[in-house]
């Protein structure tokens, strides 16, 4: 999930991300073994240095017709410079 929102994340500050926050995270259902699961990201919010990324996880079930949702949360990441540091994100 990481490495999901991290991935929207960096496109949208065009450069390196890293993870701050981690909040809001729930587990609603078991992933199971054949699972097929499918990661959706969605901005949130977009701060001075920082981007907010809610991510669900979805499953694909034999036994299902439609996708279930297995778990969420809300991570938060902060643009970085070539030195590790807060940087601006560029306004759109």
């Amino acid at each position: 999930m990481d490495i999901a929102g991290g991935i929207t994340a960096r496109r949208r500050a065009k450069g390196p991300v890293a993870t701050v926050a981690i909040e809001g995270m729930e587990f609603l259902r078991p992933v199971l073994l054949l699972d097929i699961l499918s990661l959706y990201t969605k901005i949130e919010r977009i701060g001075r240095t920082s981007i907010r990324v809610r991510v669900d996880v979805k499953v694909n079930r034999a036994d299902a017709a439609e996708e279930i949702c297995v778990t969420g949360g809300l991570f938060t990441f902060v643009a970085i410079d070539g030195n590790g540091r807060p940087r601006p994100v560029d306004p759109e």
